[in-house]
């Protein structure tokens, strides 16, 4: 801002305190003025006094009420001196880029009875002196970057009935006190790092409508009382750690619309109580452990919307009343071990648009009553045990945009399925389908959507060469025995998926092998995860599920399975045949091992050197293993990363760039070293075109290069961004967040370090440990510089 703009603004401040009014309207006005927070346009206009500037309102005697500001205005909170604003009772600040902490100033507003600060850049604690905002009602902090925990004393605003702090980094315990707030009807606190148990208190909190407690680390099972809050309309306790039965009790909430309790740990059965929520429309128990029948008085729920019970150990076939929930948007119950058949009653469902059966064991014939879903535009019964011929009424489903019926025995000839141009997914593959495949199905699908079926009128020798070739090829070099065999079968003109080779045990050593057909690969692992019993599973990733097995030979891998040999995302696949195929050219100790690779009519999955320590990103997060990763380990665990990525820029037969550096793609052994991983979004560098090439956005946000949201041109250099984050990641302990604009805006003589690094290490004596951490610091301040150039 120039001097001459400064003092214009400073001019009209002083035009306007000066002017006629009584002084706590001079000092309101000055408060106002002084913020920043209003442009020249307005504070140097001094036909408008204050009470008319855009988001002020009055009260009668002129003093400021209520400021409501919705757009972009940046600057500190701090800059308001709120101790001038007595009469305050109503502030938004919502999208206006705030950056800094919350003031303590801020805590003499007693009359203040809403308070929104919401989707900002506001950083620091939570200030206990909050408690002295006694006429709050709302308090909205949410979509920022507070951390810290929960102070307890905010439990002394007994007026308060909407508390919001979500997708914040808020951590601990919730505080026991929150059981005064006996006004509260919504508690929001989503998406941070909280623990612990759900404390007994919240028990006392009767009108609760909402609560939210989702994507944290609370544990523990679900409590019984959480029964007794029958004001619930909402319950949010997904992408938690919570174990045990779903209490029995929840079957009191009765005006309970959504149940949402996907990937937690969860075991036992539905509680037959589920039928007593009539005024349920949503209910997610996805990806958990539940086990047994889905109960008949589920079929009692007629208002319900959307079902998923996915990912659990489902079994028995489906109870009659599950088609009596005639309002029912989506069915999901893949990944189970449902049987049976399924019933012509389908067709009472008639609003539904998403039926995902797959991964399962259902038989029997698909019931041509499909076809009078009219309203159908994704229907999934892969990886199943179904036979006869594929309805010709599909037809008639002419919203219908994804089909996939892979992997089951169905034969005969395949209807015109195309006949309307919404359908642009589709995998029959796997099947005993035979005759010409429809001439418009052949012009707008891949081969890969028909392979493994015995008749198709087009030959299976190029069909299988088509599909199998591109990426045998890439394995020739690394591994002879497989050019061995594709160059036997190209000889023999057979199709690849038949090799056998006669060199390999059923319960050998198969990690050096690579093996194209997948068959003893593929019984070998099942029998190691039990049919991936989700006990083995231990973690989810982009694409995928991660196992651990043990194989015959007692060697202990990781496993990434693609849920599907076709996911429901093409991307999906893409992004599994990328990693496999990068991760064959590259030799690196600082990069994850793959020993092999699967492709199965059933499954595709990876095959990896386990890593003991999981992520750094969870090593960081845990009090006890981050004290474990002391600072040699820390400073040698930065030089690891940094030399994989020179190999892949510089040095590897053909340079690539990873997309996606972070602390959830570098993983840890036992002895702390770093190994790069998740090679799913790698691209190849293309030196001939300045290494830039354009992309859609891939990474992890949060470390994404900022120049990248602008131009889309990739190159090495976003690697390098992504680093300085991960290397100041592991300095300081946690995501650097703002403390990187913070230091990159201060000289060199401002950063005190100590203030910085991981308080829960000691400080560095050694001197050569000290200078190391000294370097990583400026190297990483140096990656992340706003200039890409730099």
């Amino acid at each position: 801002m120039s001097l001459v703009i400064l003092l214009s603004i400073a001019f009209s401040c002083y035009n306007l305190i000066t002017a006629a009014q009584p002084p706590f309207k001079q000092s309101e006005a000055s408060a106002l003025c002084n913020s920043g927070w209003w442009p020249p346009s307005v504070t140097g206009n001094t036909a408008l006094p204050y009470y008319a500037w855009p988001g002020v309102w009055c009260d009668t005697s002129r003093s400021v009420k209520e400021i409501d500001l919705t757009h972009r205005i940046g600057g500190n909170l701090s800059n308001m001196n709120f101790s001038l604003l007595p009469n305050l009772t109503y502030l938004q600040l919502v999208h206006t880029e705030m950056a800094g902490v919350i003031p303590l100033q801020i805590c003499t507003l007693s009359r203040l009875t809403y308070l929104d600060l919401s989707n900002n850049s506001l950083a620091g604690k939570l200030p206990p002196c909050v408690q002295n905002l006694i006429s709050l009602e709302v308090l909205r902090i949410d979509h920022n970057q507070i951390s810290g925990s929960i102070p307890p004393k905010l439990g002394n605003l007994e007026r308060l009935t909407n508390l919001y702090l979500q997708f914040n980094a808020l951590s601990g315990v919730v505080p026991l006190t929150i059981g005064r707030l006996h006004n509260l009807q919504s508690l929001l606190c989503s998406s941070n790092d909280l623990g612990g148990s759900i404390p007994l208190e919240l028990e006392n909190l009767t009108k609760l409508n909402v609560v939210d407690l989702s994507c944290n680390n609370f544990i523990g099972p679900i409590p019984s009382f959480i029964g007794n809050l029958t004001s619930l309309t909402r319950l949010y306790l997904q992408e938690n750690k919570f174990g045990g039965f779903i209490p029995p009790e929840i079957g009191n909430l009765m005006n309970l619309t959504i149940l949402n309790l996907q990937r937690n740990k969860l075991n036992g059965s539905i509680p037959l109580e589920i039928g007593d929520l009539r005024n349920l429309e949503f209910l997610d128990l996805s990806l958990n452990n539940l086990v047994g029948k889905i109960p008949l008085e589920l079929g009692k729920l007629i208002k319900m919307r959307a079902v998923d019970l996915s990912s659990n150990v489902f079994t028995g076939p489906l109870p009659s009343s599950i088609w009596n929930l005639t309002s029912l948007n989506s069915l999901s119950l893949q990944v189970n071990k449902f049987s049976g058949s399924i019933s012509s009653a389908i067709d009472n469902l008639e609003y539904l648009i998403e039926l995902n059966l797959s991964e399962n064991r259902f038989d029997g014939a698909i019931p041509s009553e499909i076809g009078n879903l009219w309203g159908l535009e994704i229907l999934d019964l892969s990886s199943n045990n179904f036979v006869g011929k594929i309805p010709v009424e599909l037809e008639s489903l002419r919203w219908l945009s994804q089909l996939d019926l892979h992997n089951n025995s169905l034969f005969g000839s395949i209807p015109a399925l195309n006949s309307n141009s919404l359908l642009y997914r589709l995998n029959l593959s796997y099947n005993y389908l035979k005759g010409p495949i429809p001439k418009n199905l052949v012009a707008a699908f891949p081969d890969t959507a028909f392979i493994g079926n015995d008749d198709f009128r087009r030959s299976s020798v190029i069909l299988h060469m088509t599909v199998f070739i591109p990426l045998a090829a890439v394995f020739i070099s690394c591994i002879v025995i497989g050019s061995c065999f594709l160059f036997q079968r190209a000889t023999k003109s057979m199709p690849i998926k038949t090799v056998q080779p006669e060199t390999l045990e059923k319960n050998g050593n198969f990690l050096s092998i690579w093996n194209y057909d997948g068959k003893i690969a593929y019984e070998d692992i099942i029998n190691a995860t039990e049919d991936f019993d989700l006990k083995y599973c231990i973690g989810t990733g982009g694409y995928g599920s991660v196992y651990r097995a043990r194989l015959p030979n007692g060697k202990v891998v990781a496993l990434k399975k693609l849920h599907r040999l076709e996911a429901e995302d093409l991307s999906f696949d893409k992004s599994f045949r990328n990693e496999v195929k990068h991760l064959t050219e590259i030799r690196h100790r600082s990069i994850i091992k793959l020993h092999g690779f699967c492709l199965h009519r059933r499954c595709m999955f990876l095959i990896y050197e386990f890593m003991e320590n999981g992520s750094l990103f969870c090593v960081l997060r845990d009090d006890i293993e981050a004290v474990e990763l002391d600072w040699s380990k820390r400073v040698d665990l930065v030089q690891d990363t940094a030399h994989a990525l020179s190999y892949m820029h510089h040095d590897c037969a053909r340079p690539m760039v990873h997309r996606d550096i972070s602390s959830n793609n570098i993983l840890l052994n036992s002895k702390m070293q770093a190994f790069v991983s998740d090679f799913g979004t790698a691209r190849l560098l293309d030196r001939d075109s300045s290494s830039n090439f354009t992309a859609t956005i891939a990474g992890t946000y949060g470390y994404i290069a900022p120049e990248l949201a602008c131009t889309l041109i990739v190159n090495e250099k976003c690697d390098v961004y992504s680093f300085g984050v991960v290397a100041m990641e592991t300095m300081i302990g946690e995501h650097p967040g703002d403390i990187v604009s913070t230091l990159l805006t201060s000289s060199g003589e401002d950063i005190m370090l100590h203030k910085i690094l991981d308080p829960r290490l000691p400080f560095p004596r050694e001197n050569s440990v000290a200078r190391s951490i000294v370097l990583i610091v400026s190297l990483a301040l140096a990656c992340l510089s706003a200039n890409p150039k730099s």
